[in-house]
């Protein structure tokens, strides 16, 4: 009893200084660097540590061996200058430890940093000057305390760099479980074992690691891509399980356990390790290991139910827990974010009596001890019969661990772990539980910040993109936004689709130079402009050249690009005019493609004086238009004629029938690394084509007269009702008087028949509205025409038409 005190009294330096001591005793393998750095994880609360010494190129320091987080979350590389003013050269150089917070990291141009995260950073020399050194970075507020920098010296210096186990050079020969894994060309060695696992013979393997991936269970497939395509972690271990398929009953567990190893001069980076039977291999898994999985599971969660999911899947299982909830820390509320079991029924009764995303008497003051234990900032244990507030006594009748999650310097949330049986807590599993709660709370508040960012992107990105597109007359269109993934700004690509008078219909898709809130507004700025020009019945390389005007005026150092097609539903015609962007592509009913060659303009916003030409398109029934900005056919490895030959073949074997599946389809394997927006309409033609003709009305005497008599043998031959026809007489006098009387230039007549509605429209060059006069005296001799339209007329109004006006009238004959 005496030692077992002694023990559980031990400083942490001491504790660091045993279990270091132990790990050194045993002979030298290769893991045994990685498992040095993961006591820095516990005992130092490091966040990520990692191992710098001279490479194959003495100039360089090179990452040998790393645990924790992935470096890239803090701007770390994987070589440094020897000569350099990183703080890594430095200790090196100098054989003196450097300790440096978030204002010293700022202030260091070779120490890269992330605007998301702070964070302190030491580095500890490996003995005498040039010898190499120790880095770790802390996200505690204040940086490494004394004894964690105490804690830090001791695995310093029991550092010791082995050389990392591999493939035999000059045999090329591999043991029968082993794998060798060239990152740059996916191209794998591996034993004869592991094809036996697989069910491939040595002869039927053709050395790609695809060939293996597509053995596996698809929903493994994710866990295991994140492992072979590991460009973006640490360099460190691998490890995880996976189920491939088997010619005939269950699928087989299989464990891979894995080491990035680094490139150098001339060698790409390479995964090594081993593939075994998991129902064979018996688990020895260290606490120390837990805590290096969790914090790999961690890195790579995006979201705080990721975080939740990580949390549970570290630690339910390996303690035995029978539940387990993770809660955020809003004000004075927690809000559940990830119950393990989800079901009610596993919970309290108070707890089910609640059922909502938040507890029970949400406020932390309504249960004192979870209060104090989150005031206190450690975690708490409580084992069975333990006198506890309802609302947490159900939770863990057997033991009750609360972890209060740090973060920045205040409480992320709490974890709670919940036994049903009597559980006895060990020092140890005490020690684990506190490195998790660490990892956890972090993880927690970056992932918030991940989930509220995503949220605000997402939100703007909708704001500024159509909510829906609109019916169309004779046509259906589908349009899908795809967002990239290497970042969380908002883009610039938009689309629209724009109804206009006549049944004309405006397709239209651009791309805004740039990623980031600037780009985003000019994309919000360029669609409303382009709306409102092609609202007021601009010709199509009007409607351009205006916004091109418009952006140069704008003063910004950006630029657009886009393509605009307006297309006459009734006739199926169109007109395209592009302005640096790509050329559309037709899908024409017998399922032939082609790129439409549309002369095209520069982008806009770049010279002011350009040309933005027409092209004429001619449209069948069933021909399907497609618009899309460069991210769907060009990338870093795709040439944007390839890609844009791959978009029509794939759209010439589509059914055009489904345009949203065509649509889905298209954009399946799309390149992330650039936002895609995609606009399809299939022309189908109007089943009822309207009636229309056009009058020009010339400034002589007779010109009403004239206008009335186009009007009344137009509405004969239409068979339009006499009692109609004199209302429509009415009505065309008013309105072409008028447009004589108060307007210059010329005057148009248009009349039409849509579905038993008849519209007479008078256009002018005069942009000023008619004025209804409603305090007309029975003496005067003008002002009623605009009344007396209204009188006769089901509806009227204006609308802008190229620089003018259109003044309409509907008028609805008794059928």
């Amino acid at each position: 009893m005496a030692s077992e005190g002694a023990a559980v009294r031990r400083t942490r330096a001491e504790r660091a200084e045993i279990a270091l001591e132990t790990l050194i005793a045993v002979p030298a393998s290769p893991d045994r660097l990685r498992r040095v750095l993961e006591q820095a994880l516990v005992f130092a609360g490091a966040a990520f540590v990692g191992v710098y010494v001279p490479g194959d190129d003495p100039s360089m320091l090179c990452l040998t061996e790393s645990a924790g987080l992935p470096r890239t979350l803090y701007g770390l590389r994987d070589g440094y200058p020897v000569t350099g003013g990183s703080p890594v050269a430095v200790a090196h150089r100098t054989g003196r430890p450097r300790w440096l917070g978030p204002d010293e990291l700022a202030d260091c141009a070779e120490a890269r940093r992330t605007p998301s995260a702070e964070f302190s950073v030491g580095t500890l020399p490996l003995g005498p000057a040039g010898s190499g050194c120790l880095l770790a970075v802390s996200e505690h507020p204040g940086g490494f305390g004394t004894d964690d920098r105490t804690c830090l010296e001791l695995v310093a210096r029991a550092v010791a760099v082995p050389v990392p186990a591999g493939p035999d050079a000059d045999t090329g020969e591999l043991p029968g479980d082993a794998f060798s894994l060239a990152m740059d060309t996916g191209r794998v060695e591996v034993g004869d074992e592991i094809l036996r696992l697989f069910g491939i013979g040595r002869g039927a393997f053709d050395g790609k690691v695809e060939t293996l991936l597509a053995l596996t269970v698809p929903e493994d497939l994710p866990a295991l891509m994140s492992v072979v395509e590991a460009d973006h972690m640490s360099i460190g271990d691998r490890e995880l399980e996976f189920r491939v398929l088997q010619p005939s009953g269950p699928p087989k567990w299989l464990r891979l356990s894995g080491r990035l190893l680094p490139g150098g001069e001339g060698r790409s980076a390479r995964l090594v390790g081993t593939v075994a039977d998991a129902s064979t291999v018996r688990s020895d898994v260290t606490d120390v290991a837990r805590v290096q999985r969790l914090a790999a599971a961690l890195a790579m969660a995006g979201t705080v139910k990721d975080v939740g999911q990580a949390v549970v899947a570290a630690l339910r299982k390996p303690l035995k827990a029978d539940r387990i909830a993770l809660a955020e820390l809003e004000n004075d509320r927690l809000v559940v974010t990830v119950l393990d079991p989800p079901e009610p029924e596993a919970w309290p009764e108070l707890w089910r009596s609640e059922w909502r995303t938040e507890w029970p008497d949400a406020p932390v003051r309504a249960m004192p001890t979870l209060a104090a234990a989150l005031r206190e900032g450690r975690s708490r244990i409580w084992p069975a019969g333990s006198p506890l507030e309802p609302a947490l006594a159900g939770v863990g009748p057997g033991g009750l661990a609360v972890l209060p999650l740090p973060a920045g310097g205040r409480m992320a949330g709490a974890c709670l772990i919940g036994w049903d049986r009597p559980h006895e807590f060990g020092p140890d599993e005490r020690a684990l539980l506190t490195a998790c709660a660490g990892l956890t709370g972090q993880a927690l508040l970056r992932a918030h910040a991940f989930d509220a960012e995503h949220e605000l992107v997402g939100m703007l990105q909708r704001t500024l993109l159509p909510r829906r597109l609109p019916r169309l007359p004779g046509a259906v269109a589908v349009a899908r936004y795809l967002p990239t993934t290497a970042g969380l700004e908002v883009g610039g690509d938009w689309y629209d689709v724009i109804p206009l008078a006549d049944n004309h219909v405006a397709f239209v898709i651009g791309d805004v130079q740039g990623h980031n809130a600037g780009a985003a507004t000019l994309m919000g700025q360029m669609r409303t402009a382009l709306r409102a020009y092609a609202v007021e019945g601009h010709t199509p390389d009007v409607v351009v050249a205006h916004a091109n005007r418009l952006l140069l005026d704008m003063e910004t150092d950006l630029f657009a690009t886009c393509c605009y097609v307006d297309v006459d539903m009734e006739q199926g015609t169109a007109w395209c005019v592009r302005a640096g962007h790509l050329p559309p592509v037709l899908r024409h009913p017998d399922g032939s493609t082609e790129i439409v060659e549309a002369e095209g303009g520069p982008p806009l916003g770049v010279l002011t004086q350009a040309d933005f030409p027409i092209t004429p398109l001619r449209l069948q029934p069933g021909t399907v238009l497609a618009l899309t900005t460069d991210g769907l056919v060009e990338s870093a490895e795709t040439d944007i004629d390839v890609g844009l030959d791959r978009l029509t073949s794939e759209l010439a074997t589509a059914d055009p029938g489904h345009l949203g599946l065509v649509a889905d389809a298209l954009l399946t394997g799309a390149h992330r690394s650039d936002d895609v927006a995609l606009l399809l309409m299939r022309y189908d033609g109007m089943a009822v084509r309207p009636l229309r003709e056009t009058w020009t009305v010339w400034r002589v005497p007779e010109a009403v007269r004239h206008a009335r008599r186009f009007t009344r043998r137009t509405l004969r031959t239409w068979g339009v009702p006499s009692d109609t026809m004199d209302a429509a007489l009415l009505v065309v006098s008013e309105l072409v008087t008028n447009a004589l009387v108060h307007t210059g230039g010329q005057v148009r007549l248009d009349l039409s028949l849509v579905n038993h509605r008849l519209r007479l429209a008078v256009a002018d060059t005069s942009p000023r509205s008619p004025v209804k006069n409603t305090n007309v005296g029975w003496e005067a001799t003008g002002g009623r025409g605009i009344l007396l339209v209204e009188a006769v007329s089901e509806d009227w109004g204006t609308v802008p038409v190229s620089g003018g006006k259109q003044v309409w009238a509907d008028l609805v004959p008794e059928a």
